[in-house]
């Protein structure tokens, strides 16, 4: 409440629900909130609605941009471990076409040629020569797995049936993680032999370690199962299951927003790889690949928190001045209206003063000259001449018209109401100060203002404030007539031994030659479509009038006009009213 008494409206605690006409053009408060309610509806709607749509268009352009480059992580990786796995695959095809089974039944062929995909491709830990029987009949490697039999074992199954087989992570018979690709050949005699190698899962994890991801994320590769296949920093180590089912078979890469494994939101990319068992999986945690558009959400809520709170406090100091001027400018409505109706008074006063002194002045100038030929009458007459109480009683009569003389002028007085102050004015710096409230607008448009006054105009005596007004409202006059780039000058000059002559010279629009008549009647104008009240001139003119000059215009339509005013160098004083004179009759 301190607050708000510190930055209250100085028309709040104006009262309210009186009996005034059209009372709900002066509530001053009423209209304060309502010109707040409008100003900041108009400013502060659009400016939130364009804040949400970039919000959700910013947030979904992010999110489009982290699923797009999950999306193209997913497929990358997925290239990475088909080449992989197909690779090796068709190095094994080429073995069994270029070799044949004559060449794998020689052990030392078969260590020779694991020695090269060892070195070639990297990865391969033994080669072995399977009949159709499941008996594994030639091997090269480390174990010794010569003479074992496959035929119970899955992979020995799908290969048969395939031709081509990529096997999940196992134990097999060596209880050591392994991936096998097996490749079936057939024989002329109708049987056939598969050409066996076991995969290194190190080389195989290898590949997804490198893969880097952002946002704390986990990659790893599970099977039809839901098993690891790989090391996954959130879900375990190879053969656990992971915490989620199995995601649905597509053909193409697929990016979702999930649940990671400790419940968080998360966006989840996966790819099945083709050709086997494998689902490659990448999971980011999606408060942390969104950190960037969390910042740029703060900023944005920042900005907008700011902007609402400044043009709030543009609106209320805007809103405030401006009713607060309103509200000033209404009570010196009120205030000159009651001047006004003064003034009326007076005025009325004064005709009425006027009247009476005018009305008296005729009988007291008859009493005046009848009195006064009495009193000549006595005075050629013995018999009167020596009637001092006669002579004493038309000489009371004489005073007392005289005293009602001196009345009736103080009431002319009183009725011509006039105030004028006069004071020795430089020409040349009365021009320049008129001109000083108009040098800006004259620059803006490009109007060449020029100043003539002659060393020998001297100061000359007059009201400075109506002398103002007067070259305010005819320089005024002439800018409204000219376009840019016109041109205006100012000139003073002697006119006489006794008077000033001020011209005002424009090449503006000029005047029509019908209108030059008219151009100091009052109401009339020109401009009425521009704002003209042709009231300008008509008061120029009664000003000019005032101070015992005159004031003349030249005027030609398209090339300009040239006002004159000319003054006394020495303000006449004002006269007395001669109908004050009990003797002058009407």
């Amino acid at each position: 409440m301190a607050l708000w008494a510190k930055f209250k409206p100085d028309f709040w605690e104006r009262p309210e629900g009186q009996d005034w006409p059209f009372k709900h053009m002066f509530d001053f408060r009423r209209i304060w909130k309502r010109a707040v309610l409008l100003i900041a509806g108009v400013a502060l709607v659009p400016l939130v609605i364009i804040t949400a749509v970039d919000y959700n268009v910013t947030q979904k352009a992010i999110v489009s941009d982290v699923l797009l480059q999950t999306s193209r992580l997913v497929s990358n990786t997925k290239l990475s471990i088909s080449f992989f796995l197909t690779g090796r695959a068709a190095a094994l095809q080429f073995i069994v076409e270029d070799n044949g089974i004559a060449a794998l039944k020689d052990p030392r062929r078969l260590a020779e040629i694991l020695g090269h995909l060892k070195t070639a491709f990297g990865g391969f830990v033994d080669l072995g020569v399977v009949d159709s029987g499941g008996d594994q009949r030639y091997y090269a490697g480390p174990y010794a797995l010569t003479g074992v039999n496959y035929r119970d074992q899955g992979w020995f199954q799908e290969v048969v049936g395939r031709g081509v087989y990529v096997s999940d992570v196992f134990l097999g018979f060596r209880n050591v993680p392994h991936i096998i690709i097996a490749i079936k050949h057939h024989l002329p005699d109708g049987t056939f032999f598969i050409l066996r190698a076991t995969l290194d899962t190190a080389r195989f994890n290898e590949l997804i370690s490198n893969v880097a991801v952002r946002g704390q994320g986990d990659k790893f590769i599970i099977n039809l199962n839901g098993q690891l296949q790989t090391p996954s920093s959130s879900h375990g180590q190879v053969f656990e299951k992971v915490g989620f089912p199995v995601p649905p078979y597509v053909d193409k890469t697929q990016v979702v927003e999930g649940l990671d494994a400790g419940g968080e939101p998360a966006i989840i990319g996966y790819s099945y790889i083709p050709e086997s068992p494998f689902i490659l999986m990448i999971v980011k945690r999606k408060a942390t690949v969104m950190r960037d558009w969390l910042q740029t959400r703060s900023r944005l809520i920042g900005f907008l928190v700011i902007s609402i709170t400044g043009i709030l406090v543009v609106i209320l100091g805007v809103t405030t001045y401006l009713v607060n001027n309103l509200h000033l400018a209404d009570q010196r409505r009120v205030m000159s209206l009651h001047q006004v109706e003064y003034a009326n008074k007076l005025a009325s006063i004064g005709r009425l003063s006027a009247g009476v002194a005018h009305e008296i002045n005729n009988p007291l100038a008859i009493i005046n000259e009848k009195a006064g030929l009495i009193k000549d009458l006595f005075s050629f007459k013995p018999d009167y001449a020596q009637d001092k109480r006669l002579l004493e009683l038309i000489d009371g009569v004489i005073a007392s018209v005289e005293r009602c003389a001196v009345i009736t002028r103080r009431l002319l007085g009183f009725a011509r109401h006039m105030a004028v102050s006069v004071e020795p004015i430089a020409v040349r710096a009365l021009i320049e100060d008129v001109l000083g409230f108009l040098r800006k607008e004259a620059e803006y448009r490009s109007i060449d203002v020029v100043v003539e006054v002659p060393d020998e105009v001297p100061t000359f005596v007059s009201d400075r404030g109506k002398l103002q007004q007067i070259l305010l409202n005819l320089i005024n006059n002439a800018f409204a007539a000219l376009s840019d780039g016109g041109q205006l000058k100012v000139a003073a000059r002697l006119a006489g031994s006794d008077a000033l002559a001020i011209d005002v010279i424009d090449n503006g629009s000029g005047i029509a030659p019908e209108d030059l008549d008219r151009i100091f009647e009052p109401f009339f104008s020109t401009r009425t479509s521009s704002g003209g009240t042709g009231l300008g001139l008509s008061i120029t003119y009664g000003l000019v009038q005032e101070l015992g000059g005159t004031l003349r215009v030249q005027s030609q339509a398209g090339e300009g006009s040239t006002f004159t005013i000319t003054l006394p160098l020495q303000m006449p004083q004002p006269k007395g009213d001669a109908s004050a004179n009990p003797a002058g009759g009407r």
